[in-house]
């Protein structure tokens, strides 16, 4: 899967615009290849997190140039069917990351992050550098 394009996750997002690591020179690799995505779930997550009104409006000008996965009807039911499923065996999973890992599954992507519980999907595959 060397060339697949990468879900990046909220997580790994904020390592990126924090700097200075190596989980935000991979988003800058992945970014640089063409290779950096997000959904909506991960876009309102952003922008729920920034410190200011100036940041906020910038925040969309500056994830433009990225590859933009959307919820479908089918991704909500799926992720209705795997969130009904973790919670039967004793796991709760914030909803935003089901959604992430059912877009990034649909679409046939790799997820970035730095949230262990997403290894409680099954079926999800992890972009490993």
């Amino acid at each position: 899967m060397g060339n697949s394009n990468v879900l990046i996750d909220t997580s790994a997002w904020i390592e990126f615009f924090r700097g200075h690591s190596r989980i935000a020179e991979t988003v800058t690799s992945l970014i640089k290849t063409g290779r950096a995505s997000l959904c909506g779930v991960i876009y309102y997550e952003l922008l729920q997190g920034t410190k200011d009104e100036e940041e906020a409006l910038g925040l969309p000008n500056a994830l433009s140039a990225l590859k933009y996965f959307e919820m479908t009807p089918d991704t909500w039911i799926q992720a209705g069917h795997v969130g009904a499923k973790l919670r039967r065996k004793g796991i709760t999973l914030p909803m935003s990351d089901i959604l992430v890992g059912i877009v990034a599954m649909e679409r046939g992507l790799q997820v970035l992050t730095l949230d262990k519980h997403f290894h409680s999907i099954a079926g999800l595959t992890f972009y490993k550098e």
